[in-house]
């Protein structure tokens, strides 16, 4: 998982919101926001969100994550498919 890269306090972060704005959308870049000194939230771009959300959706399914942990098990023990197996390439 990437880190914060930037830490900035609310009160830059008010002045200067487009610009973070732009280098969050732009650069991929992760900004966690101060106050007080005390980190108060995060901003980070839409692709990244809905990849959180999905991954929270996952990890909550336990039909899901059972299949996960039979799959990991079973490759551990060396029962899989290699790819050319599966499409003959």
């Amino acid at each position: 998982m990437r880190e914060v890269q930037e830490v900035i306090p609310i009160t830059k972060a008010k002045r200067d919101f487009l610009d973070i704005i732009r280098k969050v959308e732009d650069l991929d870049e992760t900004v966690a926001i101060t106050k007080n000194g005390i980190p108060v939230g995060i901003l980070l771009n839409i692709e990244r969100y809905e990849g959180l959300l999905e991954t929270i959706d996952i990890l909550s399914d336990e039909e899901t994550m059972k299949a996960l942990r039979r799959a990991q098990k079973q490759r551990k023990q060396g029962k899989f498919y290699t790819h050319e197996e599966v499409w003959g390439e």
